[in-house]
């Protein structure tokens, strides 16, 4: 997949795509429709989607608490899985925020990408002060030769599949509920840094990285799998949280790879949860916290590898 920060200046190349609008954060069931909808319009064009970075709610509202879902490299890995071609990922700053709707359409996306055909939901609104709708890019769609196709929602059982209800339930600590909504596990992306060590020195040496702008899920211990920069994965298991035995202060994402030693520090990893074995809890005395890791981990191991073969019998 290609990747372009800028809609001015693109190669021929670079135009002439079916392209998918919007934010994109999770890239979540609803997402993929978006997708398929583009797709289905010109099978024979680049599938591309049009999203910013970083997220305008992050811009206007930089104070909120961090509600990412998926960061610009998570969010890229997602879409290039799904087939996309061409990614335009445009900063969204104070000079594109002033951009009104009518020039969106024709400077952006007719001008600038040169997009053969849009897809969106019906809730998609752009250009300053979010002057544009839905309507106003039919219309403009028009003017431009550009087709247009408007995706109704998304629902399940439960209701509408959205960011803000994956966010929730991550919250609530059920990563298996929000896995069915993504179409695969929340994953967290993030460099790893030096932390204070404590891990290692009672047997359970992990890998610290920091949440920054990710949406901090339920805090506690998760069964998870952890994809390293070569593409491999290892099970894990992790603790979110601000480690009250040790007296921390900063939520942070701590993670223990099974039978794994080598040195993970400044890489890259990926961390995907699966699910949510016990709240985050104070202490006693390390020999008590070092027992419920032990437990911790068997309990994650074993969720690990019914998961990852269904088929095996249980052991007696």
């Amino acid at each position: 997949m290609k990747i372009f920060k800028d809609w001015r200046g693109l190669p021929a190349s670079a135009k002439g795509a079916c392209v998918a609008l919007g934010n994109f954060d999770g890239v979540h069931l609803g997402h993929v429709t978006v997708l398929r909808a583009a797709h289905a319009a010109r099978p024979g064009a680049p599938l591309a989607v049009l999203t910013f970075e970083p997220h305008p709610r992050e811009f206007f509202r930089p104070q909120d608490p961090p509600f990412r879902l998926t960061l610009s490299s998570e969010r890229a890995s997602a879409l290039a899985a799904l087939g996309v071609e061409m990614l335009y990922e445009l900063p969204f700053n104070a000079e594109f925020s002033h951009l009104t709707a009518e020039q969106f359409c024709q400077e952006v996306l007719h001008e600038g990408v040169g997009a053969l055909h849009l897809a969106c939901g019906g809730d998609f609104a752009f250009g300053h002060r979010r002057g544009g709708d839905v309507a106003l890019l039919a219309r403009q769609a028009e003017v431009f030769g550009m087709g247009l196709s408007i995706v109704p929602p998304v629902s399940d059982t439960q209701g509408l599949i959205s960011s803000s209800r994956i966010r929730r339930l991550l919250q609530d600590g059920y990563p298996e509920r929000a896995a069915l909504l993504l179409g695969r596990p929340f994953t967290i992306r993030g460099e790893v840094m030096h932390g204070d060590a404590r891990g290692r020195t009672i047997g359970f040496p992990t890998a610290n990285i920091p949440l920054g702008r990710h949406l901090e899920p339920a805090r506690g211990v998760y069964a998870v799998t952890v994809r390293l920069p070569d593409g491999a994965e290892v099970n894990g298991v992790a603790n979110i949280g601000q480690r009250p035995t040790v007296g921390g202060l900063e939520s942070r994402l701590e993670v223990h790879l099974f039978d794994f030693a080598a040195n993970l520090y400044g890489e890259e990893l990926s961390v995907a949860l699966h699910h949510f074995l016990r709240e985050e809890q104070k202490f006693p005395s390390f020999e008590v916290l070092k027992a419920q890791i032990a437990q911790d981990a068997l309990q994650a191991l074993a969720m690990l590898d019914r998961d990852q073969n269904p088929a095996k019998p249980l052991t007696p």
